[in-house]
């Protein structure tokens, strides 16, 4: 009997533990409109990007995201491979972590002069769900990357004036001069040029951007 009743109390136990660990969000002053950046791992590809562009504090961040809805069902809109797409919270903060199992994002929220744009910016980014992945990393092609899609929803939301800088992208390795091997893959593949020196963004020039303040890292609590 008493061993029955220890292992009741076990199970109670860790259903409990299971709960405070998973049943809530690991971090509760959300936003909508907040942008996720995310160190994610993706091989070559990411680490290329994470080379040419250091983020905030010297942080890598290969992709990003605005949350949107609200407590309880928070989303993030995002652009990834399968297109602009929704996708739950817990899935986008649990897709790369670190061995502790902790998300490897920040959270960027914008400066209060900007605020006022979140509603409409959101809005107009609902509109593009479904559009293509940008594979071309073209701002003129009706397709969108990570980074991308936050400019556009935004500047539309500002009247069409940016608040982010597209400054020229490049694709090569900082330490040779050269173009990095898997881009000269990719855009081979594509039979497109590289678009070296034409307007662009990523996550990390992102989130150096002075109308966002970085207000929470997940590493620390």
């Amino acid at each position: 009997m008493k061993i029955k009743k220890l292992r009741t109390g076990l199970l109670i136990l860790f259903h409990f533990c299971f709960l405070s660990a998973f049943g809530q969000e690991p971090w509760e002053d959300w936003k909508e409109g907040d942008i996720l950046f995310q160190n994610g791992d993706c091989g070559d590809f990411c680490e290329a990007i994470k080379k040419v562009t250091s983020g905030y504090e010297g942080h890598s961040f290969s992709h990003n995201g605005i949350l949107i809805g609200t407590k309880g069902e928070w989303k993030v809109l995002e652009a990834n491979s399968q297109g602009v797409i929704v996708t739950p919270l817990k899935e986008f903060l649990y897709r790369h972590t670190n061995a502790k199992e902790v998300p490897k994002v920040h959270i960027g929220r914008l400066k209060p002069e900007y605020q006022q744009l979140i509603p409409e910016a959101i809005r107009y980014g609902k509109t593009l769900i479904g559009k293509p992945y940008d594979n071309a990393f073209d701002l003129a092609n009706d397709a969108y990357y990570c980074s991308e899609l936050i400019h556009f929803s935004f500047k539309e939301a500002n009247g069409g004036e940016p608040i982010f800088a597209t400054p020229p992208m490049t694709f090569k390795d900082p330490d040779t001069g050269q173009v990095f091997p898997v881009w000269e893959k990719y855009f081979e593949a594509l039979n497109l040029s590289i678009p070296e020196g034409e307007p662009g963004l990523n996550p990390g020039g992102m989130s150096l951007s002075p109308a966002l303040e970085m207000i929470h890292d997940f590493k620390k609590p």
